[in-house]
C-alpha cells in the first residue's frame, strides 16, 4: 500500500471524533498482513465507518493508481477462486502409474531382466515394444484429457464477469479478477456484485441476494451498507469501495470449506478399481498355475517357462482400459460442452448417466425468476375491463428504475409504451414500507380530466376504498385474496379515483376497489416439457425450494410434476409424519418437492436418498447451495450461478433452465454405454487370453511367442480407442454399473472364445481336415507357421466381439461408427498379412500362406455367429435377477428392511462420492485409480454452518474459521424468509 496518513499515536485507541473530525487507527497499513487485514478480533471491516475503511486500505472516493492496483493484486491475489492446476508431466506420467500399469512394467522388468540365458540375450524386442505400448497409450490419454481441459479453460474464462471500476481518476471497464481491495467500483441496475464491497454513494439502490439468502425479495441498501460479490442489483446505481477478493469474499470462505475436503476415490474410480483387480486376479491365477505346471511338472528350462509366462502377463493385462475410459470421457466433455454444459469434474459424465432422482430449485431454474400478472385470473369488482385494469395498474408504476412488481405489470400490457402514452403525470407517490402502495395522480390528455390510481397491499387498497363499497365486495375481495394464497399467487389490489377541481391537491370522488392483480413467478416455456423428458428417460425430478409451500404446489401442478409436497420442516418432526408417510425415508421418497428449504435441508434430502440406494443429481446456484451440491453425486450449477455453486459442482450450465440437463442425461448414457460394452470386451478378453494359452501349455506344451501377443494388443489398444466415439443407442433408464453383470458376461464370453481356439487346435491337431482342403500341414505343436495360425485366429475373434458386446439386439441391427469399423478393418488385415507372408525368426513365426488365412477366416465367422444367442441368454437370466435387487422407485412405499439393504448396498459408493474436490477445471483422472477409501462419518446436527464445517473436519482437517460468519450462513435464512412472507 502508499504511504499511510497521519495515525495515531502507538496504542492509542480508535478515534471517530467530532463531526468535523477524521477517524483514525492506530496501526501502520504498510506493514498490515493480509491474515491480519482480515482477522475480524482486530478488524471488521463489514461493519467499521467508511472513513474507518478507507484509511485502512489506503484509498479513497477518487480511487486507486493502476501500479497501486498492481502492486496490491501480487500482495491480496486475484479476485477470483484458486483453480487446481495439474502440472503436465506428472499428468502424463500419471497414465502409467496405476496397477493395470505396473503389471505391464513388471512384464517390462521380466523382458530385459529376466528373460536371458542359455545362450540367448535379454528379450529386447518384448522390452522396447511393451514400453512403446505404454508410452502410446499415455500419449493419447494425455492428449485427448489435456484438450477437454483447455476447452472447458475456455468456456469458463468466457463466463468472467466484467466491472467498471475507477482507477487513475478514471472509469474504465475490465475484468473482475482484476479487482484489489480498495478499488472503487461503479453498480447499476443487472450488474452482479463481483466483490465484496461497502456502499460509498447509493441512489435508491436494491440488491438480489438470493445467491446467498436463497429465496428472498431485493434488499435496499444505503451508504456504508456491504454488499456481497455475486449479488444482484435490482435497482438504482451506486459506488462502492471493495473490502475483499477471492478467498477473503464471504462467498470465497464458504466456498473454500466445501471445497476443501480432501481427494478421494470416486465412484468410476472404484468401478475401474474392481475391474482392475478382476483382470489382474485372473492372470494371476493361471500364472501360479503355469509356475508350477512347467517347472516342477513338465521339467521346462528356464527361458522356455518365461517366455510363457510373459505370454499371460501382457496378453492378459488390458493395459489400454483407463487410457480408452479416459478417453471417452474426455472426448464427452467436449460434446456436453457444445450444449452448454461445462464439465468440471470428468468422472462425473458416468455419474450422472446413473441418476435416478433429480432435486430442482424452483426459482430462476424451474421459473422465469421475473414475477408476472396471470392476466387470465385478474379479478373485477366493478364495470373496468380487465384491459383497463392493467392499464391504469401501469399508470401507477414506475417506469424507470423499476422493481419486481411495476415491471411486472407494465409489461403485461401489449406495448410498454402504453404506461404513459395520453396521460400527463402530475405526482407520483413510489412504494414505502409505511403505507405500503403505490399512487400517481395524471391528467388525461384526451379530455383534460384529473385522475388518481392506487396499488397495493389487499389490506391496505380495502381500507382506501370508501366509494361503492359494500359487505358482499368486501368478503369477495378477502375471498379471492385466500384463493390466491392457496394457488401460491400474491394478491395486487387497485383502486381509482377522480379528482373533479383538477388540482393535484385536490380532493377526489374517493376510491373505488376496481380490481386484484395475481402476481407469480411463471415457470419457463421449456420447463414442463423437459420435466416430461426427464421422466420418460426414468428420472425423477423433485422440486426444492425455499420458497412457500402453496407456490411450489402451484408451480408443480402447472409443470405437471405433482403437487405432493410438505414444508421442510416436516423433516426434523417424525411424530407429524401419521397418515402421510411410516417413516422420514419413505417421505421424501414419494414427495414430490419441499418448500420452505434451508440449506440443511437440502442437505438431509440428497443423504437420504442417497441412503436409499439412489443417484441424486441437484441443482443451484447460490453459496446456501453448495453444501447440497458438494454432497449430490452429481451437483449441478445453474445459469449465472455464484462462483461459489460453481465451485461446488460437478457441471456448470451455461443456459438457462433444464433442458440442457436433458441433453446432459442422454450423452452421459450415451458415454456410459460406450464405457460398459468396453468394460465387458476387455474382461472378456482378458480372460480369454489368459485361458486359452494357458490350457495349451498344459495340454499341448504349445509355446506361443510373447512378441506376438504384443502386437495382438497394440492392435487391439489402437481399434479400442475408436469406441470413444462409437455410435450407441442411450439406454431410457438410468445406468449402474453391475460388476457381477460384467464379469458374468467376462466369464462366458471368455471360456467361449477360449473353447473356440481349443477346438481349433485340436482339429489342426488330430484330424486332417484342412490338409484335404489345401492347407500346408505343419511338423509338430510349435511349429512357427503353426504359431501364426493361431494369432490370426486369436486376433479375429477376440476383435469381432466387440460388435456383440456394444449392440443390445443382432450385432447388424445397429451399425457401429465408421471409425471403430475401419479400424477394425485395417486391424485385420495387418493381421492377416503378417499371417500370410511375416517371417520373423526373432519372434518364432513363418508365413503360413493364404489357404490358411481364409480357412481361418472362415473358422471365426461360424463361431461368431452363436455370441448374439449367448448375449441374449445372459442379459434374460441377468435381468430377472436385477428386478428383485432393485432400489424402491420414487412414490412407492418404502420398508425398514429395504432400507437397510439399500444403505448397505450404496455406503461405499457413497463416501467414495462424498471425498472428491470438486474446485478443479477437469481435474486428470490421471489413470491412478486407486486411492484411500475415506470414510466419511456425516454428521446430524441441524446448524447448516457445522454442517458446512463438518465437510472438511471430518476429513481429519483442524480448521477454523469465524463463529459470526457460520452463524450468518443460519441466521440470513431466517431474514430471506421474513422477507419472502412480507407483501409488497
Amino acid at each position: 500500500m502508499s504511504s499511510p496518513p497521519q495515525q495515531a499515536e502507538k496504542g492509542a485507541p480508535l478515534s471517530t471524533g467530532g463531526s468535523e473530525e477524521v477517524a483514525t487507527l492506530n496501526v501502520d497499513p504498510n506493514t498490515l498482513t493480509v491474515a491480519d487485514l482480515y482477522d475480524k478480533e482486530k478488524f471488521d471491516l463489514e461493519t467499521m465507518d467508511n472513513k474507518l475503511v478507507f484509511q485502512l486500505l489506503q484509498c479513497g472516493p477518487e480511487g486507486l493508481t493502476q501500479s497501486e492496483a498492481e502492486a496490491r493484486i501480487h500482495k491480496f491475489g486475484p479476485n477470483k477462486l484458486p483453480e487446481k492446476k495439474i502440472n503436465p508431466i506428472f499428468q502424463f506420467l500419471s497414465f502409467m502409474w496405476n496397477p493395470l500399469s505396473w503389471v505391464m512394467e513388471a512384464a517390462a522388468i521380466v523382458a530385459i531382466a529376466l528373460s536371458n540365458g542359455q545362450g540367448m540375450p535379454p528379450d529386447w524386442q518384448d522390452f522396447v515394444g511393451i514400453i512403446l505400448l505404454l508410452l502410446g497409450n499415455s500419449c493419447i490419454g494425455f492428449y485427448e484429457e489435456r484438450g477437454a481441459g483447455k476447452a472447458v479453460e475456455a468456456l469458463m474464462a468466457a463466463l468472467a464477469p466484467q466491472c467498471t471500476v475507477k482507477r487513475d481518476g478514471n472509469w474504465v471497464t475490465m475484468e473482475a479478477a482484476n479487482l484489489v481491495p480498495g478499488d472503487i467500483i461503479s453498480i447499476g441496475i443487472g450488474d452482479v456484485i463481483p466483490a465484496d464491497s461497502r456502499m460509498v454513494v447509493a441512489n435508491n439502490v436494491k440488491i438480489d441476494q438470493a445467491a446467498l439468502t436463497g429465496e428472498s425479495l431485493p434488499v435496499g441498501k444505503e451508504p456504508g451498507d456491504e454488499v456481497f460479490s455475486g449479488s444482484t442489483v435490482k435497482q438504482g446505481e451506486a459506488e462502492a469501495v471493495v473490502i475483499g477478493t477471492g478467498l477473503n469474499t464471504f462467498f470465497g470462505r464458504a466456498a473454500s470449506l466445501v471445497a476443501g475436503a480432501n481427494e478421494g476415490m470416486g465412484h468410476l474410480q472404484q468401478v475401474l478399481a474392481k475391474i482392475g483387480n478382476f483382470c489382474i486376479c485372473s492372470i494371476a491365477i493361471f500364472l501360479v498355475a503355469e509356475i508350477f505346471v512347467m517347472y516342477p511338472g513338465f521339467r521346462y528350462r528356464y527361458r522356455r517357462g518365461m517366455n510363457n509366462l510373459l505370454v499371460l502377463l501382457i496378453g492378459g493385462i488390458p493395459i489400454a482400459m483407463p487410457t480408452v475410459l479416459s478417453v471417452t470421457l474426455a472426448i464427452g466433455a467436449k460434446q456436453l460442452a457444445e450444449h452448454k454444459a461445462i464439465v468440471t469434474r470428468i468422472s462425473a459424465i458416468e455419474e450422472l448417466a446413473g441418476v435416478t432422482i433429480l432435486c430442482s430449485d424452483k426459482t430462476g431454474t424451474l421459473t422465469l425468476n421475473e414475477l408476472t400478472i396471470k392476466t387470465e385470473a385478474v379479478r373485477q369488482y366493478s364495470e373496468v375491463s380487465v384491459d383497463d385494469i392493467l392499464l391504469w395498474s401501469a399508470y401507477a408504476s414506475r417506469v424507470e428504475n423499476q422493481d419486481a412488481i411495476d415491471k411486472s405489470i407494465v409489461e403485461s400490457l401489449p406495448n410498454v409504451a402504453m404506461a404513459r402514452d395520453g396521460i400527463e403525470v402530475l405526482d407520483f407517490i413510489p412504494f414505502n414500507p409505511v403505507d405500503k402502495r403505490t399512487q400517481v395522480t395524471y391528467r388525461r390528455l384526451s379530455d383534460n380530466t384529473v385522475h388518481r390510481v392506487s396499488k397495493g397491499m389487499s389490506q391496505i387498497i380495502l381500507e382506501l376504498s370508501t366509494r361503492d363499497m359494500t359487505p358482499e365486495v368486501e368478503r369477495q375481495l378477502h375471498a379471492d385474496v385466500d384463493e390466491f394464497a392457496q394457488r401460491g399467487l400474491r394478491a395486487l389490489a387497485v383502486a381509482e379515483e377522480s379528482v373533479p377541481s383538477g388540482d393535484v391537491e385536490g380532493e377526489g370522488t374517493g376510491f373505488r376497489l376496481i380490481g386484484l392483480l395475481p402476481i407469480f413467478d411463471p415457470p419457463r416455456h421449456d420447463t414442463k416439457e423437459t420435466i416430461e423428458r426427464a421422466i420418460e428417460l426414468g428420472v425423477h425430478v423433485k422440486m426444492i425450494t425455499g420458497d412457500q409451500l402453496a407456490i411450489a404446489k402451484e408451480t408443480g401442478r402447472e409443470l405437471g410434476m405433482g403437487d405432493t409436497m410438505y414444508k421442510a420442516s416436516i423433516l426434523n418432526k417424525p411424530d407429524e409424519l401419521t397418515g402421510i408417510a411410516n417413516s422420514v425415508d419413505e417421505l421424501v421418497l414419494r414427495a414430490d418437492g419441499f418448500a420452505g428449504v434451508y440449506p440443511e435441508h437440502k442437505y438431509e434430502i440428497v443423504e437420504r436418498l442417497q441412503n436409499l440406494g439412489h443417484m441424486v443429481a441437484m441443482t443451484g446456484d447460490g453459496v446456501n447451495d453448495a453444501p447440497a451440491l458438494a454432497k449430490a453425486n452429481v451437483g449441478v450449477a445453474v445459469a449465472d450461478a455464484s462462483d461459489a455453486a460453481r465451485s461446488a459442482a460437478d457441471i456448470v450450465l451455461t443456459e438457462a433452465g433444464l433442458s440442457t440437463i436433458i441433453e446432459a442425461f442422454i450423452h452421459s448414457r450415451i458415454i456410459f454405454q460406450r464405457m460398459r460394452n468396453y468394460a465387458i470386451y476387455t474382461c472378456s478378453v482378458t480372460i480369454r487370453v489368459v485361458t486359452t494359452f494357458a490350457i495349451l501349455v498344459f495340454a499341448f506344451k504349445f509355446d506361443f511367442p510373447p512378441f506376438m501377443v504384443l502386437i495382438l494388443a497394440i492392435i487391439n489398444d489402437g481399434t479400442m480407442m475408436t469406441i470413444s466415439t462409437d455410435r450407441v443407442k442411450p439406454s431410457k433408464s438410468p445406468n449402474a454399473w453391475n460388476l457381477k453383470e460384467i464379469f458374468s458376461y467376462a466369464i462366458v464370453y471368455g471360456c467361449y472364445l477360449t473353447l473356440t481356439t481349443l477346438i481349433f487346435f485340436v482339429v489342426v491337431d488330430k484330424t486332417n481336415f484342412f490338409q484335404r482342403h489345401g492347407c500346408k500341414a505343419f511338423t509338430n505343436h510349435n511349429d512357427f507357421s503353426f504359431h501364426s495360425v493361431i494369432y490370426l485366429q486369436v486376433s479375429i475373434l477376440s476383435q469381432g466381439l466387440i460388435f456383440v458386446t456394444r449392440s443390445q439386439g443382432f450385432f447388424f441391427m445397429e451399425r457401429p461408427s465408421l471409425f471403430l469399423m475401419f479400424a477394425f478393418v485395417i486391424a485385420q488385415f495387418v493381421a492377416t498379412i503378417i499371417t500370410v507372408y511375416a517371417n520373423w525368426g526373432f519372434t518364432e513365426i513363418y508365413g503360413a500362406g493364404w489357404h490358411w488365412a481364409g480357412a481361418v477366416w472362415i473358422w471365426d465367422i461360424v463361431w461368431f455367429v452363436p455370441l448374439d444367442f449367448i448375449k441374449f441368454g445372459m442379459a434374460a437370466v441377468i435381468e430377472r435377477f436385477a428386478q428383485a435387487h432393485s432400489p424402491p422407485a420414487p412414490g412407492a412405499p418404502v420398508t425398514h428392511d429395504q432400507v437397510e439393504l439399500a444403505r448397505q448396498r450404496t455406503r461405499m459408493s457413497m463416501e467414495a462420492a462424498q471425498n472428491v474436490t470438486r474446485i478443479s477445471t477437469i481435474p486428470s483422472r490421471g489413470a491412478s485409480y486407486y486411492a484411500p477409501n475415506i470414510h466419511d462419518h456425516v454428521s446430524h446436527r441441524r446448524n447448516f454452518g457445522s454442517r458446512v464445517k463438518n465437510l472438511i473436519t471430518k476429513s481429519g482437517k483442524n480448521l477454523h474459521m469465524d463463529n459470526h460468519e457460520l452463524r450468518r450462513l443460519q441466521s440470513t435464512q431466517a431474514q430471506a424468509a421474513s422477507r419472502v412472507l412480507t407483501n409488497h
